[in-house]
């Protein structure tokens, strides 16, 4: 049983400085958990294994392999496996995702296709089963993408979502220690915690990908205009999504 039901220390790992927390920081507000942050890019320490209950690992248009260009990416990465290894919910977003997909000794590689806006996934059997999930449309249902790197699934873990474009949207994970603890280790590929603001913030930031990949891939890249235009019409709904999940993570057990 978890000795926690209350207040969560929640620690997240960002990696830009326009790409934050967004609703998940709405989330945590609500709920009373205390959040804290390390930017390895600007020379934050990391954390101790003892000083957080949950580890959110963000995104960042990079690879998993850039430890020469980041060799801060080397810390991060054993932070992230010590997490893990010791049964605590880890949760990763885009890059966040391939880190923990990585750590846990899958293949992250580029992708044969880019997603960046508004497309559509679906649940694999696997997802729509899962005791995590069972707020989350049963037919397919449209998220917000950024990423042209891709994962193999983990040994072990389970595949949770799939597009047309690519088969692994996002996976879960326990080791016996996060059995015991009634934890979880998560990964999507999607942004189901942006906001209107952060995501006029991903788009500016974002521009040049936008723009070579609407060249490249036509049909899974969307301009920047109907991407900010789409997120009134997705943005509330996803936030709705994210807080089921991590209201069930929290409930767990």
């Amino acid at each position: 049983m978890k000795r926690y039901k209350m207040t969560l220390r929640i620690h997240a790992l960002f990696h830009t400085d326009y790409e934050d927390l967004s609703f998940i920081k709405q989330w945590a507000n609500n709920h009373h958990h205390r959040m804290s942050v390390s930017r390895s890019y600007d020379n934050d320490s990391l954390p101790a294994q003892d000083s957080f209950d949950w580890l959110i690992v963000m995104g960042r248009p990079m690879s998993v392999h850039d430890e020469e260009k980041y060799p801060w990416l080397s810390a991060e990465k054993h932070l992230i496996r010590q997490a893990i290894d010791t049964g605590k919910t880890v949760i990763g977003i885009c890059l966040g995702a391939q880190l923990l997909a990585h750590c846990l000794g899958a293949s992250v590689q580029p992708s044969s296709v880019k997603e960046i806006g508004w497309l559509p996934i679906r649940l694999t059997p696997e997802g729509q089963l899962h005791p995590l999930l069972q707020d989350l449309p049963k037919q397919e249902f449209t998220v917000f993408h950024f990423h042209g790197d891709g994962f193999d699934c983990p040994k072990g873990a389970s595949i949770i979502a799939t597009s047309e474009a690519w088969a692994n949207q996002g996976f879960i994970y326990q080791t016996p220690q996060h059995e015991v603890l009634d934890n979880w280790v998560m990964g999507w590929q999607c942004h189901f915690e942006v906001t209107k603001d952060s995501l006029v913030k991903m788009v500016a930031n974002g521009n040049d990908a936008i723009q070579s990949g609407l060249k490249d891939y036509p049909k899974t890249v969307q301009s920047a205009a109907e991407i900010i235009a789409l997120g009134d019409k997705y943005i509330e709904d996803n936030n709705a999504r994210l807080a089921a999940i991590l209201n069930r993570i929290a409930n767990s057990g």
